[in-house]
């Protein structure tokens, strides 16, 4: 790999002058959709505003310049604000306050943090990591997320206080002060809501977010909104972010933060790796993950640098980017152009925007989380997958994103492991032209008589060895006629470690003992290296090895049509 490759990212190698204009405007176009939506996040991440608009201003920047997707828009995520939000509350940290400095920079460790931590998956080539959390674990979670998103945005939708304790004390909190909703702060929801929802029916392209924040706060000043009793987000700090460590913090505190950011860490993998893939796919593309968690950490350390908090790859940001017909990371490029004069010039005009304004996208952020599309999907294609998806929704909104980042982690590799514990089993027959055929592997059937053609999807490990010899063992017992041979279909089987080894061994002796013969088809050349090297071919004649199952099925029938001796 020359130094070039290695330095300058393949969209920038590859790029053509040809494809500036259209970034530019999908850019621009991107930048609409952004700007308040990262601003809405930090109603969930409980930090200033203008620290949402510096999520895209230089981790963005850095991302462009380190990561290998040409399309993967980096910014503050909902998902992520979440559990950032519920960790450093758990924190249990006296004196310490949403909103306030301190909170900016605890935000900003977190990141750092997570940026320490990518960088380590980087240098190990972690990438696999993200593959631990299933996409019906990931659906569970993100729906889970946008529950606890827009049912926490209520209160501002309505003008009502904020519940304090766990989830279902909140929303009873919210249900008993239905009566005090201040009319007014319900009106600017409401009309965003339509404006939101409407210019998506009429052209998904129409920004509907900006044009319900630039009318909110024309109508703000126009009414004296603030005097009706309507919230407003008050003066907004301008000028671009600050850069340094964050203030009155230093690697003391990061033991306390490690959770939070583990648990940010585990989720910017899975998120960014699949919108990273799937959009790659799309475009017939490959994509580096190794080299993308190289620029989430870059950017993340970038955020923690710049007075903000974590940020992750964005599905629904890379989405509008590829429906704007993007071509390369230049886009969001653009896009931080257009988000610093924002930051220079037009943080003034957002003093008296209405807290529910922002409350109302944010909700409609949290509502496009809810796949209940992707939650049908799974229920029809596996019950067990749809349990656990559910299962992980509910803790997420019911007891906490951070523990439901756990519980997804968990799930996710417990569910890999029973599936591998107790995989599908087939009885291999064959058909009157000679083919193979394939059903459920149940006792009392065979597949010739005298036949047993055994196929296990799945390796061969310690945990499932024992099911394996027991499951042939009650075939060969409840079969119609005497089974004389067993021949083990290898073609699922992919590797065998020592525990299964001896396994295999002694179902090998018992039926040497019983006169049958065992044979082996369709085994991979890794498979048997490795039998060769635990010493197992030792213990069978090896010429009962056979490179199809069709083969082996013709050495029985010729061993079963050879005179007796």
């Amino acid at each position: 790999m020359s130094v070039l490759t290695a330095i300058v990212p393949a969209w920038m190698r590859q790029y053509k002058p040809s494809w500036l204009g259209v970034d530019v405007l999908a850019g621009v176009t991107l930048a609409a959709v952004a700007i308040p939506e990262v601003m809405g996040y930090t109603s969930i991440a409980q930090t200033p505003v203008i620290t949402g608009l510096y999520t895209i201003i230089l981790p963005t920047l850095v991302f462009a310049l380190l990561g290998s997707s040409r399309l993967l828009v980096v910014g503050a995520d909902s998902a992520t604000a979440a559990i950032l939000a519920a960790g450093l509350a758990g924190l249990g940290i006296s004196g310490l306050s949403p909103n306030s400095t301190e909170w900016v920079a605890w935000t900003s460790l977190v990141a750092l943090v997570c940026g320490a931590l990518l960088v380590l998956a980087r240098l190990l080539r972690l990438g696999f990591l993200g593959d631990f959390l299933s996409a019906s674990v990931l659906i569970g979670f993100l729906t889970g997320v946008g529950i606890s998103v827009l049912t926490g945005q209520l209160p501002d939708m309505l003008g009502i206080p904020k519940g304090t304790g766990n989830w279902f004390e909140q929303q009873w909190s919210t249900l008993t002060h239905l009566g005090d909703a201040n009319g007014w702060t319900m009106a600017f929801a409401g009309g965003t809501l339509v404006i939101i929802v409407g210019c998506k029916l009429i052209n998904r392209k129409i920004p509907g977010a900006v044009i319900a924040v630039i009318l909110s706060i024309v109508l703000s000043n126009v009414l004296d909104a603030s005097s009706q009793g309507v919230a407003v987000i008050g003066p907004v700090q301008g000028g671009l972010p600050p850069f340094g460590l964050p203030q009155g913090l230093d690697l003391s505190d990061i033991p306390a933060v490690m959770g939070v950011a583990l648990s940010c860490f585990f989720l910017i993998i899975a998120q960014s790796a699949a919108t990273s893939r799937s959009f790659a796919m799309k475009h017939s593309e490959r994509v580096d993950i190794n080299r993308d968690i190289l620029g989430l950490a870059g950017a993340n350390v970038a955020a923690g640098l710049t007075g903000t908090f974590v940020v992750n790859g964005s599905p629904t940001k890379t989405e509008i980017l590829d429906e704007q017909r993007g071509r390369s990371q230049m886009a969001n490029i653009t896009m931080v152009a257009v988000v610093i004069v924002v930051v220079l010039f037009l943080t003034r005009y957002l003093t008296n925007m209405p807290v529910a304004v922002l409350a109302a996208i944010v909700f409609m952020i949290g509502l496009g989380l809810v796949d209940f599309r992707g939650l049908r999907r799974i229920r029809a294609a596996r019950v067990s997958e749809f349990v656990i998806a559910l299962l992980t929704a509910i803790v997420v909104f019911a007891w906490g994103v951070e523990e439901g980042i756990i519980l997804a982690i968990v799930l996710s590799v417990l569910e890999l492991v029973r599936r591998a514990y107790t995989p599908r089993d087939f009885l291999v027959g064959v058909s009157k032209d000679g083919e193979p055929t394939y059903t459920a592997a149940e006792p009392g059937t065979e597949s010739l008589p005298g036949l047993v053609v055994f196929r296990f999807d799945s390796r061969l490990f310690y945990a499932n060895a024992s099911l394996f010899v027991d499951r042939i063992q009650q075939l060969i017992a409840a079969a119609p006629s005497r089974v004389r041979w067993l021949i083990l279909d290898c073609s699922s089987i992919g590797d065998i470690d020592y525990s299964a080894s001896l396994n295999l061994e002694g179902l090998i002796a018992s039926l040497h003992a019983e006169g049958r013969v065992f044979a082996i088809a369709q085994a991979d050349p890794r498979l048997l290296e490795v039998l060769a090297k635990l010493d197992t071919l030792k213990k069978f004649d090896n010429a009962h090895i056979y490179a199809t199952v069709e083969d082996a099925v013709a050495a029985f029938r010729a061993d079963a049509a050879a005179p007796a001796s």
